[in-house]
């Protein structure tokens, strides 16, 4: 029978090797792990604050056109009324819904492209995935840039507003599509707005027809039964 010795017991050299090794592997762990979490947390934060950030500014060049007087019902639909004085028909100024469009997707991009660059503060303990570390630890701190391009339409709405009222709405609608620049990947988002930008009440009988503002001629009577609100 073969007698056991006793294992000497490590070097400190070697100890202290294998606890640098032990060290390095879990440290290894968490960056994957956070690398893992990473992507999806900065894509949800960065779509979030363009979003808002987006938000802020088509509201505020839309507000600042309307107030300053550059969205004026008279001037954007003309009524053709008969001998009586009854109106016939609505038709659009297309020069000036044109000029309106262009007017507020220039100021939309000048204003964008001045809060282009932004960052985004993330606690460490998010990029765990763990909810009980969540929102916890150190700030980790990513720059972010975003562009983006905007397009902006008018759509008309007719409403039933009484006994022999109409009234007729002017709602602009605006999308942003933006292309969100992380570091190592990207992401986008589409921001849509839509404002009321001027409206009427028309009193006496239902103009016969109205022009489009894609230039087509449609019958009122039949939009308004169909698209009447509550």
């Amino acid at each position: 029978m073969r007698r056991r010795y006793p294992r000497p017991p490590m070097a400190p050299r070697h100890r202290a090797a294998l606890l640098c090794l032990l060290l390095a592997a879990l440290l290894l762990t968490l960056f994957l792990v956070a690398a893992f979490h990473l992507k999806s947390v900065l894509s949800s934060l960065a779509v979030t604050r363009v979003s808002n950030t987006v938000n802020r500014v088509v509201s505020a060049a839309v507000t600042d056109t309307i107030n300053s007087g550059g969205i004026r019902y008279n001037d954007l639909i003309t009524f053709e009324k008969d001998g009586q004085g009854q109106i016939t028909a609505l038709q659009t100024n297309m020069a000036e819904f044109n000029r309106i469009q262009s007017a507020i997707v220039d100021d939309v991009l000048t204003r964008m492209s001045e809060v282009s660059t932004t960052d985004l503060a993330i606690p460490l303990g998010t990029l765990t995935g763990s909810a009980l570390l969540a929102g916890r630890g150190p700030i980790f701190r990513v720059r972010m840039q975003f562009v983006g391009s905007s397009t902006a339409r008018f759509e008309n709405e007719f409403t039933e507003a009484g006994i022999n009222q109409t009234k007729h709405r002017i709602i602009l609608s605006v999308d942003v599509s933006v292309s969100i620049l992380l570091p190592g990947f990207s992401t986008y988002t589409k921001v849509s707005n839509d404002f009321t930008v001027a409206e009427t009440v028309i009193v006496g009988t239902v103009p016969g027809s109205y022009v489009y503002f894609n230039g087509n001629y449609e019958e009122a009577e039949d939009y308004i039964m169909n698209n009447a609100g509550p």
